[in-house]
């Protein structure tokens, strides 16, 4: 019995919560400040891009409406839906809400719309990696000098709003991320990262193996799937914890950019 009281009053704490965080962003909008500008400072979590993208170009203006509240028109016609995780068509693909004949922007607008955004992340980034998924289009963030991985963002590919990538890109990055971490050497690198992912995967999807593989600060980022890509998962650096990414819907192709 005690199980039970304790599990119900957990459930209404986080119903509780979920409202609560659903009027912030009501009174955000009323009072006319872009619901995207969260988080900003250092990171995701101060001077950078904001952590649900710090974004004012005509990705995410061309569908905002200030008076607009969850699942309701915008200016131009389209269902803006507030999901879970974020502001969007789809809501990063969470309780998304489309119209029958809505059509996805075009790689191109994409692309444009991740190298604008790319950009707040300093002067000498590049893209790399650029994916077509059903929800939305992954790119990755790199270091032009170093190649080094520096972070991994996402358009939502009908509003075209860009963000960083939720999950392991905000809650391990160690240089871009919501929280600092030590200096100290990971207890993983990259081939301890891969048999890692590649034994859970033995169990998440039979037959599957890791296709491909890049590193961020803190955490490594694998392709996975049976021949081709399939879907993508993360693995952190200091704990082996694995985190698939669950939010990117089908995979529908994409290429490395040079």
């Amino acid at each position: 019995m005690a199980d039970n009281t304790n599990r119900n009053l957990l459930i209404a704490a986080g119903v509780i919560i979920v409202i609560l965080l659903a009027l912030l962003v009501l009174e955000i909008r009323r009072d006319g400040t872009d619901p995207m500008r969260y988080w900003q400072g250092s990171g995701y979590g101060g001077g950078g891009p904001g952590m649900m993208g710090n974004w004012d170009g005509s990705g995410y203006d061309r569908y905002r409406s200030e008076a607009m509240g969850p699942g309701m028109m915008d200016g131009f016609g389209r269902r803006y839906y507030t999901g879970m995780m974020g502001a969007g068509s789809g809501g990063m693909g969470m309780m998304a809400l489309y119209f029958p004949d809505e059509v996805p922007i075009s790689e191109d607008e994409a692309r444009n719309l991740l190298s604008a955004f790319a950009a707040e992340f300093g002067d000498e980034v590049e893209l790399k990696d650029f994916m077509t998924f059903s929800n939305n289009y992954y790119a990755q963030v790199t270091d032009s000098k170093t190649n080094e991985g520096l972070a991994e963002i996402l358009a939502d590919r009908y509003s075209g709003a860009v963000y960083p990538e939720p999950g392991p890109n905000m809650a391990w990055n160690t240089r871009f991320g919501l929280w600092q971490a030590n200096s100290e050497s990971p207890k993983y690198d990259l081939e301890g990262a891969r048999d890692l992912a590649e034994t859970f995967l033995s169990g998440y999807l039979p037959g599957s193996e890791v296709v491909g593989s890049s590193s961020f600060p803190g955490y490594y980022t694998f392709d996975f799937g049976r021949v081709e890509v399939e879907g993508m998962l993360s693995v952190n650096a200091e704990t082996g914890d694995v985190w698939v990414h669950t939010w990117h819907g089908f995979y529908l192709g994409g290429h490395e950019e040079e």
